[in-house]
This record gives C-alpha cells, sequence and structure tokens, in this order.
C-alpha cells in the first residue's frame, strides 16, 4: 500500500517538474513562444546536429517559421531566447554592461577560448580592450604593414614549393605567427612546436576570439574566389592597377594603398557575411526585459544570431549568392544592424582591423604574384560552427611574366 502511495507520489512530481520545465513561468509578463524540448537536454541535440547547408542553420530557420523571430529554447540546461530580431540584436548589444552581460555556456568555451576577454567585465575589460587597441590601432598596423607584407610573401613563396598545401592550417599558422609576435615578441623560427601550442590560449582569449576564425575567413575566401571567376578578375585588376602606379613596382604596400583597396573590403565584407563563422553570440540578461510585447526574465542566457541576419533575403537580395559587388558604396566601420560578423556594441571585436589587413595584404600578395588550383576538400558542415572536415588543399604557383589572375 506505502508502495504504491510512494509510487503515486514520486510520479506526481515528476510530472509536475517535467510540466515546470516545459513551462516556464513569467511573472512580469509574457515569455516569447517556442519549446523548452526535453528536461535538462532540452534542445540541445537538435541544436548542435551537422547540417551541410549555407543558408541559416536549419534549427533556426524551423523554429523562425514556426515561431517569429525571436523565440524560446533551452540549450545545455539552460533557458535561452535566441533574436534573429536586428532590433533586438541592436538592443542587446547597446545595452551592454546595463541591461545584459557577456555569457558563454561550458559547452561553449572550446570554440571561444576558456579565458577569453568575452568572460571578463568592467574594469579589466575595458583595460584590456585598450591595451589591445593600443597594440593594433591604426598608428600600430601603419607600422604592422611591412611585416604583414613580408610575412605573407615569405609563406607563399614557400607554399608556391610544394605540390600541396592545407590551406586552413597553413593560414591559421601564419596569423599566429604575426598575431604572437606582436603580442609577445613570439619567435616561430626559433620556437618548438609545443611552445607555439602553450601560447595559442592566451593569444586566443586576448584577442577575444579564436585564431582559427580568419584562418577559416582566408579558407573560404579562396574557394568563393575559386568558384567566381568575375571576382576574382576584378580583384585582381585592382591590385595590379595599386601595383602600376607605384613608382617602384616593388616597392611594399603603403597605408594609402591599403585604404584604397575598396573592392578587397567588399570581398572581405561579403566572405565574412556567407561564412558566418561565429553561429552565435550569448548574453545574459541583468534583470526583466521587456522586447515587442514579450518578457525576457533576468538571469535568461540570449542568443544573437548572426546567420539569421546575414542571410535574411529582406535586406540581402538572393542572399546565398556571393556578390561582393553589393557592398559598393557601403562603409562599415563597426557593426550595424544587418552586419555583425565582428559582433557589436562596446563588445566589437578589437581584432577587426588587423584581421582586415591581414586579409587584404594576403590577398593583394596572392592575385598579383601567384595563381592556384584546388585540389581537394573544401565541403562544409557546420556544428552549429562552419567547418571543413576534409580541409581545403590547394596548390600555389607563380604566375608566367605577364600573366593574368585566375584561379
Amino acid at each position: 500500500m506505502w508502495a504504491l502511495v510512494i509510487g503515486a507520489l514520486v510520479i506526481i512530481s515528476i510530472t509536475h517538474w517535467v510540466y515546470r520545465w516545459r513551462n516556464p513561468r513569467c511573472i512580469n509578463g509574457k515569455l516569447p513562444p517556442g519549446s523548452m524540448g526535453l528536461p535538462l537536454l532540452g534542445e540541445t541535440l537538435q541544436f548542435f546536429s551537422p547540417n551541410t547547408s549555407s543558408d541559416i542553420p536549419p534549427f533556426i530557420k524551423k523554429r523562425m517559421k514556426r515561431y517569429g523571430s525571436i523565440f524560446k529554447t533551452s540549450l545545455v540546461g539552460r533557458p535561452v531566447v535566441i533574436s534573429t530580431d536586428p532590433d533586438l540584436n541592436h538592443f542587446i548589444f547597446q545595452q551592454e554592461g546595463h541591461l545584459f552581460q557577456s555569457w558563454y555556456p561550458e559547452t561553449f568555451t572550446e570554440i571561444f577560448g576558456k579565458q577569453n576577454v568575452g568572460s571578463l567585465h568592467g574594469f579589466m575589460y575595458k583595460y584590456l580592450k585598450n591595451m589591445v587597441l593600443n597594440l593594433f590601432g591604426p598608428e600600430s598596423l601603419k607600422r604592422m604593414l611591412n611585416e604583414v607584407e613580408q610575412t605573407t610573401n615569405r609563406n607563399l613563396q614557400h607554399w608556391s614549393t610544394q605540390n600541396m598545401v592545407e590551406l586552413k592550417e597553413s593560414t591559421a599558422r601564419m596569423i599566429f605567427d604575426l598575431t604572437a609576435k606582436k603580442l609577445i615578441s613570439y619567435d616561430g623560427n626559433n620556437s618548438s612546436e609545443n611552445l607555439r601550442e602553450n601560447f595559442v590560449a592566451f593569444i586566443q582569449g586576448l584577442i577575444s576570439f579564436p585564431l582559427n576564425i580568419p584562418g577559416t575567413a582566408y579558407h573560404k575566401c579562396l574557394q568563393l574566389l575559386t568558384d567566381h571567376p568575375l571576382v576574382l578578375k576584378e580583384l585582381t585588376e585592382e591590385h595590379e592597377r595599386i601595383v602600376r602606379n607605384r613608382e617602384n613596382a616593388d616597392s611594399g604596400v603603403t597605408w594609402k594603398e591599403y585604404k584604397s583597396m575598396t573592392f578587397t573590403f567588399q570581398v572581405i565584407n561579403e566572405t565574412v557575411r556567407l561564412a558566418n563563422i561565429v553561429p552565435g553570440i550569448f548574453r545574459k540578461t541583468l534583470r526583466d526585459i521587456q522586447f515587442k510585447g514579450y518578457t525576457i526574465p533576468a538571469d535568461w542566457a540570449v542568443m544573437v544570431c548572426p546567420p539569421a541576419v546575414h542571410l535574411n533575403p529582406a535586406k540581402y537580395e538572393d542572399p546565398l549568392t556571393f556578390n561582393p559587388w553589393r557592398w559598393k558604396g557601403i562603409e562599415l566601420n563597426g557593426g550595424s544592424k544587418h552586419f555583425m560578423a565582428f559582433g557589436g556594441g562596446m563588445r566589437f571585436c578589437v581584432g577587426t582591423e588587423f584581421t582586415k589587413v591581414q586579409m587584404a595584404v594576403f590577398l593583394h600578395c596572392l592575385v598579383k604574384k601567384y595563381r592556384w588550383n584546388t585540389i581537394g576538400g573544401g565541403n562544409i558542415v557546420r556544428t552549429p560552427g562552419l567547418q571543413f572536415p576534409n580541409g581545403f588543399q590547394v596548390q600555389i604557383m607563380e604566375k608566367d611574366n605577364g600573366e593574368k589572375g585566375t584561379a
């Protein structure tokens, strides 16, 4: 008899707990629509489910159609509101430190670094941000141009002697060596591989995103240029024109030349828009937030979803098409409601301009003197971040005299 009573109480308790899990209460308003999924697991498995789509992740797209641009879910045991709404995204970034605070679940620390700048707040964050800005500000980058170009030329020359180059690994190593040398006077030529690996975590945290992200951007950029010869043609013409206008064709890239690389910046913007390397930007609410008739309770997580913004057909015509010309006449000095590849608000990535300098100089050196053939790889998988499981292997060759830029 008592066993039946205890069993019934256990069943009632579990049923009540499951009901409360799936139907969280909100005292001060109405929660966004959505499903909390299974107890504890939530919808974590669906969120991390691999897919090969270049479109908005299926997990997000399906729920946008069902619930709208703002919806709730549960990831890694925590209630989360996912925003694909440009206005809410902008509001979140602008209210950093007041209504929202940077936060990432433990499961994501392998993606974003365990001691990254994103985990810091207040004085320490501002101190480190200013320190990095001093290292990678415009005046410092002007002085670095020659070093970036020399490093790029040295690597391209080395790669051109090889039968095959694994692009992501090679570019990531080049980027790391440049960054580490600037930050900690690291010398890749005279340091062991083990020492290099030990410094990776420190550098990744300091510049607030993993070094494999710009490596992936190079990777994706060359893949897109390979598939779009007209884009490569205009890009090559821009850099050949820069060289022709020099008094000495062999002189290095100047800051004025760098700032004149209009089409190059369009290519970079379009590459990072399509690549959507960062699948989500997380914050935590510091108090109840009312927005567009919904309430996001205090201490809930909020995930801004850049892919949904970057691939929105209402903003970008044919959003899955690689079209650098769509950026013509548009100057982006930071993030915007419709472009957040480098974050936004006070936490706009402090390494953005450094990344652009590296990519622009890399493209300048590449299309000016080299051509390449694709050997293998290039297939994408999102889990949910962008990955190339089979890599992207290319053969890089010096151009013959008078040869125009072709992949």
